[in-house]
Formats: C-alpha cells, sequence, structure tokens
C-alpha cells in the first residue's frame, strides 16, 4: 500500500462512491476517488464546494503501483492490461485508444454504454476493475510529472484511512500552514 491525500468538506468514516459527485461535480479523470500525492493539493479540493465552512484532509493507503495494474494520461497501455481487456470484450481495440490511458478509458465508455458521460465513466471503471486495473494515474503537475500524481482509485474498497485532519484554507483555499487539528471518525 502507499500513502496518499484525499480532500473532503464532508467528515465520513468510509469511502462510498455513490457520493463521488459531491465535491466539485466533475469526473474529469475517471469514475472513482481522487487522491493526491501532496497534501496541500488535498487540503486546496477540500474547498472545492464553495458552500462548504469545514476541511478535512484523509491521509490514505491505496493499492502499490505496478507496471499492469494501472493506466495513465498520456502513456500507453501496458500490453498485458489489453491483452486483458481484448479477450473480454472479445475483440481487438483500434491502437489508437491504446496509446493514451485517457482515450482507452473513454473508448471504453463509449463501447460499453454508447456515450461518454457518468454512466459511461462508472461502467468503464467496473470494466477496468474487472481486468485488474486498479487505479488511473496522471500527474500532480503537468509541467514537471516528477513532482508528483494524481489517481481517481477504481475501487472504493481499496481506500483505507489512516488518519484525518480537519484544516483551515485561506480566501484562495490554500492551506493555512500549522492549521492542521487531529479528527477523530
Amino acid at each position: 500500500m502507499q500513502t496518499f491525500y484525499h480532500g473532503s468538506s464532508v467528515l465520513f468514516p468510509k469511502f462510498d462512491l455513490s457520493h463521488a459527485l459531491e465535491g466539485d461535480g466533475k469526473v474529469k479523470f475517471g469514475y472513482g476517488v481522487y487522491v493526491t500525492s501532496h497534501y496541500r493539493s488535498a487540503a486546496h479540493y477540500a474547498g472545492a464546494n464553495p458552500a462548504a465552512t469545514n476541511f478535512y484532509v484523509y491521509t490514505v493507503e491505496v493499492p502499490d503501483i505496478r507496471e499492469d495494474n494501472y493506466i495513465a494520461f498520456k502513456e500507453p497501455v501496458h500490453p498485458a492490461i489489453l491483452k486483458r481487456a481484448e479477450k473480454k470484450l472479445g475483440e481487438a481495440i483500434p491502437e489508437k485508444f491504446t496509446k493514451d490511458g485517457k482515450d482507452f478509458r473513454k473508448f471504453l465508455a463509449k463501447k460499453l454504454t454508447g456515450k461518454v458521460d457518468l454512466e459511461g465513466e462508472k461502467a468503464a471503471s467496473a470494466f477496468l476493475i474487472a481486468v485488474g486495473v486498479d487505479f488511473i494515474q496522471w500527474p500532480y503537475n503537468w509541467k514537471n510529472p516528477s513532482l508528483g500524481t494524481n489517481r481517481a482509485i477504481l475501487d472504493d474498497n481499496n481506500v483505507r484511512i489512516v488518519s484525518v485532519d480537519q484544516v483551515q484554507l485561506d480566501n484562495k483555499k490554500q492551506l493555512i500552514e500549522g492549521s492542521q487539528t487531529a479528527v477523530k471518525i
């Protein structure tokens, strides 16, 4: 397991994807639990809901990265994932959809439901889980990918809460250093 962080304006004891759109209302990077390798970034996302008055940063454990358990934006799909996906679909996936994890995910959504909307994203996530994919990954900073990563963990049961801090944010939704207070859930 690896340590990552999740920001929310809601205090909860367990992740539940039925609440996935209650933060910023988007499924931009796939249907899953969004986590980041940066505490400050998680704090910022805790402020996504403009009506929120409480902000929490969850320290979580998520599956380790292996070469064939994730897809990544702007990276080719691992051959083992592609092989498992084609076997499950019963057909070859056009090469143009295998050169970038984002295109691959969108191809699956459209193939499974006919569209790339919330239902398509849910179907793509369920399919990816069935072929051994634990998460979708993209850089924390697109200009400097070495700074860390963000992930959408596809199965909410694969996210274990280690601790929760209540934090304070400034008017730009940035973490006020030293404001962290441990919370019991």
